[in-house]
């Protein structure tokens, strides 16, 4: 009988969590403010990615905003990345290049490329991509840029990965969606964690007051959540979650490929604020010990209330998390929920099992 107590208050503070996420499923879209369309600067920092470029490119030079320029950073790369930059840049005075050479107190360090760029821009308002991602729309620009606010000053978009065929796609798309209902929801709930380079914003006042990324200027990953993390309060964040707002990557291929991919970033979490480590490891900690302790109760005397315990967090958990699926146009993913959470719950200890001791690599 304690088992199942035990049980049922696990089961009780993982539907807790999914009440925090409901924050973001049930938010209800805001109606659109016509404001002052100030000029920006679009900033992508590109390392060995010509081929991506030639074909992202023109769909930044297109998005519908008034005034804008485009900062293409190469950082050190050994194709033809400056090559196709140059191109481009002939015919288009919006875009500057950086041209970033390796340094040898930062070697193949992405912040160091970032802060040169950074350095480069004319304009306060500063929206983040990176060279392998493409904007839903030609409203990309216009749908971040809008939120800003005097007192709003970092935006976090969603940076989805295209629908391709296979089971390992339909995992990384599961994997994106859950990391981003969470950062979406903690930020909703005034406790702003995270948000994703693929899509971000922010002013360079906040940049600088924060003193950029000299806290973790060694740390290769970490440029966008590590700075979030440091520079991001109740008041001065806003989610942009227009579908026009959305934009695509191209999925790793192999799961191996992911796997690797996933190490170096969940190798960040462990420099979050005290507050955010905790609430994360707790999330995932009563995940585990909800199918741990589950399965142990379907051996007792009462496994029938065992299996009403688990029929209710999963209904709870499909409404919420269904929802926020719908919102993000993920809907094709509400059917493997269970399936995916159970593989990531074991996937991402797996990880950090294996992180530990390991140091970061370099980013590529």
């Amino acid at each position: 009988m304690v088992l199942l107590y035990v049980f049922g208050a696990v089961a009780l503070i993982n539907c807790a969590y999914y009440l925090l996420f409901s924050k973001f499923s049930f938010l209800k879209p805001t109606e659109k403010v016509v404001s002052v369309k100030h000029p920006v600067s679009l900033i992508v920092c590109a390392k060995n990615e010509a081929e991506n470029l030639k074909k992202h490119i023109p769909l930044w030079q297109q998005q519908d905003y008034p005034e804008y320029q485009i900062i293409l950073i190469n950082d050190a790369s050994i194709d033809d990345t400056l090559e196709v930059m140059e191109s481009f840049a002939e015919s288009d005075p919006r875009i500057q290049i950086v041209n970033v050479k390796n340094n040898e107190a930062f070697w193949g360090n992405k912040k160091y490329a970032l802060t040169l760029g950074l350095k480069r821009s004319g304009n306060t308002r500063l929206i983040f991509t990176d060279a392998d991602c493409y904007p839903a729309s030609n409203k990309w620009l216009e749908s971040m840029a809008t939120k800003f606010t005097d007192q709003k000053q970092l935006l976090l978009g969603y940076g989805a990965y295209e629908k391709q065929p296979g089971l390992l796609n339909k995992l990384i798309r599961f994997e994106t969606l859950m990391t981003a209902v969470q950062y979406f929801s903690y930020a909703e709930a005034g406790t702003p964690y995270m948000g994703v380079g693929r899509n971000l914003a922010y002013t360079s006042t906040l940049y600088y007051e924060n003193n950029g990324f000299m806290s973790h200027i060694k740390v290769p990953s970490g440029d966008d959540d590590l700075f979030v993390n440091e520079a991001a309060t109740k008041d001065n964040v806003e989610i942009c979650v227009e579908p026009e707002a959305f934009t695509y990557s191209i999925p790793k291929k192999k799961f191996s490929s992911w796997i690797k991919q996933k190490k170096r970033h969940y190798s960040t979490a462990k420099l979050y604020k005290t507050t955010h480590r905790f609430l994360l490891g707790a999330y995932y900690l009563f995940n585990l010990l909800f199918w741990l302790l589950g399965a142990a109760t379907l051996f007792t005397e009462f496994w029938i209330l065992g299996l009403v315990i688990i029929f209710i967090r999963l209904a709870f958990q499909h409404l919420i998390i269904g929802y926020a699926a719908k919102k993000l146009k993920e809907q094709d993913l509400i059917p493997f929920i269970l399936f995916f959470e159970l593989f990531l719950i074991f996937s991402q200890l797996s990880i950090f099992i294996s992180n530990r001791g390991e140091k970061n690599s370099r980013w590529k």
